[in-house]
């Protein structure tokens, strides 16, 4: 079961070795990812100039549970818009922390404004 929830920049935190790498890596392989935030792990990896067998080894070695984006999770994500457009959230940021709260479970990452928003659900960041 997973105990944490991995935002995009957490899980490139710990891929890349950047500070607050070993937070993230106490929460594997007990965290839990949106295929949004996946994607766009990958994404930022293959911009990098890293080869797509590469990535898939990387990410598929953690095994970290994937979450699919249907129906629910699609909702869920368009109802945080209103209370964090002020911040700027994209739409990895909100499946992420919609993720968080339809599992109850904190969310990680690397994004201080997080930490701003009056949402219910915990955030916790990888580094101050």
């Amino acid at each position: 079961m997973s105990e944490a929830v991995l935002d995009a920049s957490a899980l490139l935190a710990l891929l890349n070795q950047e500070p607050g790498h070993e937070e993230v890596a106490r929460t594997i392989p007990d965290a839990a990812i949106s295929a949004v935030n996946l994607s766009e792990v990958a994404a930022k990896l293959a911009d990098s100039g890293m080869p797509e067998e590469s990535i898939r080894e990387a990410l598929e070695g953690l095994a970290i549970d994937v979450h699919d984006f249907g129906r629910e999770p699609a909702y869920r994500t368009a109802m945080l818009r209103p209370p964090t457009k002020h911040k700027g959230l994209s739409l990895a940021d909100r499946a992420c922390l919609a993720l968080g709260q339809q599992l109850n479970l904190p969310v990680i990452t690397a994004d201080r404004v997080w930490k701003e928003l009056d949402l219910e659900v915990e955030v916790r960041l990888v580094r101050s």
